[in-house]
């Protein structure tokens, strides 16, 4: 697949749209063949120039895209015409709406125990054709990982959707991707979370304002350590180029 791309703080990120980062995935179910997406954000992007395991990860996703207006920024400043976020959860419903429509079957695992559930339901309320083949809590143990494994290969997913907190969701995928043999593996963060409804997400003038991280901060304020990742991004950006 012909990857246009800009790297920040030695990460790949696609250059693509929503619509273009759909097409994308697509592609991706119907090669067939295990396959990572990202959705990356300035703080996975801080973190991953200070680890090289992530980096690597990142790296070798096989669609990485720009989620978060620190993403966004950072493209631009370097001259790359990036358009728009691309979210985890945007992603989430886009590629429900898409299996829908073609008959792709959808697992969720991972957020606290009966909330994978819950979304499942509140996805089939939007998509009544969509096909959620399992579900599964991100609570397991690891001697329980391996079951957790056979019970997602033998529901034979086309798209698996995890939920277990970047990163911890993207070195799931990145190690286990073979054996769980699902065409797209997307980590989604916190997405079950507010599709279930147990969490708000930023209303649409602060999305359209590029504000949610404004408004997770202000509903989180736990969140506000984990944010201090952010001005940190910028000045590593700046001095990168």
């Amino acid at each position: 697949m012909e990857r246009n791309r800009v790297y920040i703080l030695g990460c790949g990120i696609d250059i693509v749209d929503s619509r273009l980062a759909l097409k994308k995935a697509e592609e991706l179910i119907l090669r067939g063949i295990p396959s990572q997406v990202i959705t990356l954000n300035a703080e996975i992007a801080y973190a991953a120039s200070l680890d090289d395991r992530l980096r690597q990860v990142i790296n070798e996703a096989d669609l990485v895209t720009p989620d978060g207006i620190g993403i966004v920024w950072a493209a631009r400043h370097k001259g790359y015409d990036i358009k728009e976020r691309v979210t985890g959860i945007d992603m989430v419903y886009n590629l429900c709406q898409l299996a829908a429509n073609k008959g792709y079957r959808v697992f969720l695992l991972g957020a606290s125990p009966g909330v994978a559930e819950k979304a499942a339901c509140e996805l089939k309320k939007m998509y009544p054709y969509l096909i959620i083949c399992g579900t599964r809590d991100g609570y397991f143990r690891e001697e329980e990982k391996e079951e957790v494994i056979k019970s997602i290969r033998e529901a034979r997913p086309h798209i698996l959707l995890v939920a277990l907190g970047a990163p911890k969701q993207e070195f799931f995928i990145s190690r286990h991707k073979e054996e769980l043999g699902v065409p797209l593996c997307l980590g989604v963060g916190g997405s079950f979370d507010v599709i279930a409804g147990v969490k708000k997400r930023a209303p649409g003038f602060m999305i359209r304002l590029n504000l949610e991280w404004l408004y997770r901060l202000l509903s989180e304020p736990s969140r506000f350590k984990r944010q201090m990742a952010l001005p940190k991004f910028v000045l590593k950006v700046l001095r990168e180029k």
